[in-house]
């Protein structure tokens, strides 16, 4: 479901080609039930109403909200498919997918009516010849769905995978990252998901988001691309919590064989044993000094890496032996999810499948051992399986044969960072500042200069709920700031081992009086503990200077009122009040806070000692 009563443009599925259509139909053969996600148009830096007024993206769609899709939400009729349709939509910059989620699955049968009524509504509603009552009823309409998505669910039907389809008509791959946000939990379920080339199925596992997110409750969800062109176009088939039969967990009981598919297989990952496969010789009899490895297996890895397939290993071996072995071969860092035990091997294949979050019809296992692949073939039939006597000839294979893209050659790139988020999460165990020392933050400080005034007048525009003194700056004043004695500025970056949140930040300190007049945050950091260890860095690079007590001027609002916190932990005391701002005083004895979360890289200038008016008053 989506905004239908906002946007109701119509095209045919004639753009898109025929194979592609057949693909979006897969889904509606084995999912039996779903959510109905009232998908919306967003944005990613939003700070309504204000921005309808202070930011220069802005752009009004007819019922008066940002538009911040080239044409809105396009619906593509498309019968065959789980919703009935695609939805058409090309991203300006920063804009995002966003929605509340109700966790009620209903019945294909009973979904597809309620699509059907909701598409009969909006077209009533986008009828309508007065636009002043089309308005109210689209916002009406809309906050009911929202409202809608916010009930408890009454089913006792639960999701089993969150389906994202997507097509992606382009020839480089686009990264979107997915974010589930539950309420009472402190830490959002995030995944990033690929959109290659051509034709895109995500299943992500819904026990996987139970270990952050509670399902049985009403939640929120987006879905935000990553540094794309503005115009970008993708296609999205199904988005919704679905019961999908074909779809198995891998600790459930073996799966039936799926029927055959128009499209021929590809190959995301090859699984490769070990014992006279990768390598001549048997590790637990020969020891690692007489193994060989065969001929051509480095170059057929490369290889197989560069086109963007995956290389994992299932074998029956000792898990740290093996290792050590790959490890001497140079080879080790091909592998990812290596499954090494003497467990049978078609649960090392499911378990690849599931750590890669892909489908096990979509690995070849190659193993020397007749025995072992019919072991694999009778629990898992959906798995290619290849006597290892023809690995010469595997890079020919059709499921294989793909070409060679940028993309392609940082695919096992995408899947190592994936790898450090999962670590991370599983290693929190309750203690939030533990979380968060393992996403190794890292800020970097830098002086206001040219090169960065547009972001940093994007940022003073949209930022509401971390801007502590409430000042939004123009690019003209920002330009006098640049040539202002006396002002220092900063301008903040953040990232940590999962990716980078680009600028994220931006302040500035009357030097002469020791006393920060701005400072503000993109909400993308909050919670991140961001605030806290810039103003750690900040206090003691002043403190170093000599300059005696520091002092903040907050304009306390009911929006920044929570992130305020930060000047009560860190225990500045009020030292007056004027003109709605308060003077915060960080006495020059006292021990300055810090709880060593993020890395601080300060590449600023040495500060000026010029004497300058305070800009507070200047404001």
């Amino acid at each position: 479901m989506y905004e239908s009563e906002a946007n109701l443009v119509i095209l045919t599925s004639s753009e898109l080609p025929a194979e592609i259509l057949e693909r979006f139909a897969e889904s509606r053969k084995s999912v039996e039930a779903r959510t109905l996600i009232p998908w919306g148009e967003h944005c990613t830096e939003c700070v309504w109403p204000t921005c309808y007024s202070t930011c220069d993206l802005y752009s009004p769609r007819p019922d008066g909200k940002c538009q911040r899709f080239v044409h809105g939400m396009v619906r593509i009729p498309c019968p065959m498919s789980l919703n009935g349709y695609l939805l058409k939509i090309s991203f300006k910059r920063w804009a995002k997918l966003w929605s509340k989620v109700s966790p009620e699955l209903r019945p294909i049968p009973a979904a597809d009516r309620a699509e059907l009524q909701d598409l009969r509504i909006g077209s009533l509603i986008q009828s309508i010849p007065l636009r002043g009552l089309q308005t109210t009823l689209i916002h009406k309409r809309y906050s009911w769905k929202k409202r809608m998505a916010q009930r408890a669910a009454k089913s006792t039907l639960a999701p089993n995978c969150l389906l994202i389809e997507c097509y992606n008509p382009a020839a480089s791959a686009m990264r979107m990252t997915l974010t589930i946000r539950g309420a009472g939990s402190p830490i959002p379920f995030q995944l990033l998901l690929e959109m290659a080339p051509g034709f895109n199925s995500h299943r992500i596992p819904a026990g996987r988001i139970r270990e952050r997110i509670n399902l049985a409750q009403p939640f929120d969800i987006e879905l935000t691309p990553n540094e794309i062109p503005d115009g970008f176009t993708l296609y999205f088939g199904a988005m919704d919590f679905v019961l999908d039969r074909s779809y198995h967990d891998p600790a459930a009981a073996p799966a039936a064989a799926p029927t055959s598919l128009a499209k021929p297989r590809l190959c995301k990952c090859v699984v490769w044993d070990l014992d006279n496969t990768l390598w001549d010789g048997i590790l637990i009899e020969d020891g690692p000094e007489k193994l060989r490895l065969k001929p051509s297996i480095p170059e057929i890895l490369k290889t197989l890496d560069e086109r963007g397939i995956l290389n994992s290993v299932v074998s029956k071996n000792n898990h740290e032996d093996a290792l050590a072995a790959l490890t001497s071969f140079g080879i080790a860092d091909y592998f990812l999810s290596p499954q090494i035990s003497w467990n049978p091997k078609s649960a090392g294949i499911q378990q690849v499948a599931k750590s890669l979050n892909i489908g096990v019809d979509s690995l070849l296992f190659v193993d020397d051992s007749v025995f072992e692949r019919e072991e694999v073939k009778s629990v898992c039939p959906e798995v290619a399986v290849l006597d290892a006597a023809e690995y010469l000839n595997l890079l020919e294979r059709p499921d294989c044969t793909v070409s060679v893209t940028e993309e392609s050659r940082k695919r096992r790139l995408f899947y190592r960072e994936q790898e450090v988020r999962e670590s991370a999460e599983k290693a929190f165990a309750g203690d939030y500042f533990i979380f968060l020392r393992d996403c190794h933050l890292k800020l970097t400080i830098r002086t206001m200069a040219e090169a960065n005034l547009e972001r940093v007048h994007e940022l003073t525009q949209r930022t509401n709920q971390m801007n502590f003194s409430g000042n939004r700056y123009s690019r003209e004043q920002l330009q006098q700031l640049l040539h202002t004695p006396g002002v220092d500025t900063y301008v903040l970056d953040c990232e940590d081992r999962f990716g980078a949140y680009g600028t994220v930040g931006f302040c500035t300190v009357n030097a002469n009086q020791n006393c920060m007049t701005d400072l503000m945050f993109s909400c993308r950091i909050q919670a991140k503990r961001i605030e806290h260890a810039f103003l750690t860095h900040i206090l003691g690079r002043y403190r170093a200077q000599g300059g005696g007590d520091f002092r903040v001027n907050y304009r306390r609002t009911p929006k920044n009122a929570a992130p305020g916190q930060v000047f009560s932990d860190f225990g500045f005391e009020v030292g007056g009040e004027s003109e709605g701002v308060t003077h915060l005083v960080f006495a020059a004895d006292r021990e300055i806070p810090d709880d060593h979360i993020a890395q601080i890289i300060d590449l600023t200038e040495k500060i000026a000692s010029d004497v300058v008016p305070n800009l507070a008053a200047s404001d």
